[in-house]
C-alpha cells in the first residue's frame, strides 16, 4: 500500500518523540542503516546522549504541544537538510483512568499530547511533504485504539483518533507519492508502561517494536501493528458481537 524502502542509505529521517523507548530505539537502527536522522524530544540531554558517537545524527529539541518549537525545529532541519524524506510522530503519553476516577485535568493534557500534538506536527511537515510530492509520514497509535479497553478511559478514544486520522491522509496522500503509516503497537516494555499494575500480554522490548516498525515500512505496509499474535486476536475480537466482546475483555484481563 506504501512504495517499499530497499536502502535507507542517505534519507532524512525526522524522528518525533526519540528520546527513549520505541523513539529511541527506531531512531538508532536507521542511523545503523544508513539514514540521516533527526532526534526530537523535550529532554535535550536524553537526546545528546543517543546522538552521541553518530555522525549523522541531529538533535532538534521539540515540545510536541508547542507549535513554535516545532516550526524552529522544522525550519533548522530544511536548511541543514534540505527536505525531509519521512516524519515520525512517536511522542505521545499514557495514564490509566476508569470512570470512578475520572480527572478532566489529566484527560485534557492526555488529549493534547496524544492528538492536539500530532495535529501541530502535521501543521508542520504536511505542506512541505506534498510540495516535495515524496517522502512520508508515520504516526504511533496504539491497539488500545481499535476499541473500548478497562483503563484506557482517555487514552483509548486519543488513539481511535490517531486510526481515523491516518486512514484519511492515506486517502488525501497516497494519490500524491507521499507514505502513510498507521504504527499500532501492543505492549512493549517502556518508561510508559514499566508503571502498569496488570498483565500485559506479549510483552516485547523496544528493540524488537523497532525491528518490527521499520521492517513494514520497509515492505511499504499501512497498518504495521505488531505483536501480531497479540494485535490480531485483539483485531478479532472488535468484530465480534458486543455482548461477547466485553465478555471476552473481561475474562482475559480481569478488569
Amino acid at each position: 500500500m506504501n512504495p517499499k524502502i530497499t536502502d535507507w542509505l542517505g534519507k532524512k529521517v525526522w524522528v518525533i518523540g526519540a528520546s527513549s523507548g520505541i523513539g529511541a530505539e527506531t531512531a538508532l537502527l536507521l542511523l545503523q542503516k544508513g539514514a540521516q536522522v533527526a532526534l526530537s524530544a523535550r529532554q535535550t540531554t536524553l537526546l545528546n546522549q543517543l546522538a552521541a558517537g553518530h555522525s549523522h545524527a541531529v538533535v532538534a529539541p521539540v515540545d510536541i504541544t508547542d507549535h513554535t518549537t516545532l516550526v524552529k525545529a522544522h525550519a533548522d532541519l530544511i536548511q541543514q537538510w534540505g527536505k525531509i524524506d519521512l516524519t515520525l510522530i512517536v511522542a505521545g503519553g499514557y495514564n490509566a483512568m476508569r470512570a470512578d476516577e475520572f480527572d478532566l485535568k489529566a484527560a485534557n493534557r492526555l488529549i493534547d499530547l496524544n492528538l492536539r500534538g500530532v495535529l501541530n506536527c502535521l501543521d508542520v511537515v504536511l505542506p512541505p511533504l506534498i510540495k516535495q510530492g515524496s517522502g512520508g509520514v508515520g504516526i504511533v497509535g496504539s491497539v488500545a485504539g481499535l476499541s473500548g479497553l478497562p483503563k484506557a478511559l482517555i487514552y483509548g478514544p486519543t488513539k481511535a483518533a490517531i486510526i481515523n486520522l491516518c486512514e484519511s491522509l492515506y486517502f488525501d496522500l497516497h494519490p500524491k507519492n507521499i507514505a502513510v503509516y498507521l504504527i499500532s503497537p501492543g505492549f512493549v516494555k517502556t518508561p510508559l508502561t514499566a508503571g502498569n499494575d496488570f498483565e500485559m500480554p506479549s510483552l516485547i522490548t523496544a528493540e524488537v517494536a523497532a525491528a518490527e516498525l521499520v521492517g513494514g515500512m520497509e515492505r511499504g505496509e499501512f497498518h504495521i501493528h505488531f505483536p501480531k499474535r497479540f494485535t490480531n486476536w485483539l483485531r478479532f475480537a472488535r468484530l465480534l458481537p458486543y455482548r461477547w466482546y466485553f465478555a471476552l475483555i473481561r475474562k482475559t484481563t480481569g478488569l
